[in-house]
């Protein structure tokens, strides 16, 4: 390949391994939240929930990265499992709350082991690697304009 194309090598490229062990690193939960009929995505609104218990779809799309037209089906789903409620907030009914149901509170216990066993199923990484990793992680996401 001529040299001025030579940003195009994917080999040259930092979004393609970014995006590869993402797709990874989803795939290695899939043993631990199929049982559970749970994807990932659905996972990570329900840690929000564990940890907030009632958020807007607003301030979960923020902390979760993710637009409404990603989230609406998902949240549809979880709440159709019993596991969220959504309802129009009192203050301005158009802000819909959700919020994890008894059911929903139920799961933690199921997935409290898992971020355990992702954590040893990645032994390509030292433990202070991987919180080198994070923290660049974060960096980029808060930092970056791309």
């Amino acid at each position: 390949m001529a040299q001025e194309y030579e940003q195009l090598l994917l080999k040259n490229q930092l979004c393609f391994p970014l995006y590869a062990c993402g797709r990874k690193i989803v795939s290695a939960y899939t043993p631990y939240l199929k049982p559970l009929g749970l994807t990932y995505t659905q996972y990570v609104v329900l840690m929000v929930l564990w940890e907030k218990e009632s958020v807007n779809v607003g301030q979960l799309g923020s902390t979760l990265r993710l637009d409404a037209g990603t989230l609406t089906p998902l949240l549809k789903r979880l709440e159709k499992d019993g596991y969220i409620t959504r309802a129009r907030s009192k203050e301005d009914e158009r802000v819909t709350v959700i919020n994890i149901t008894q059911a929903g509170n139920a799961l933690k216990k199921k997935c409290k082991d898992i971020p355990a066993k992702i954590a040893c199923s990645n032994s390509a990484l030292t433990k202070d690697e991987a919180q080198k990793l994070y923290k660049l992680l974060y960096k980029f996401l808060e930092e970056s304009e791309c």
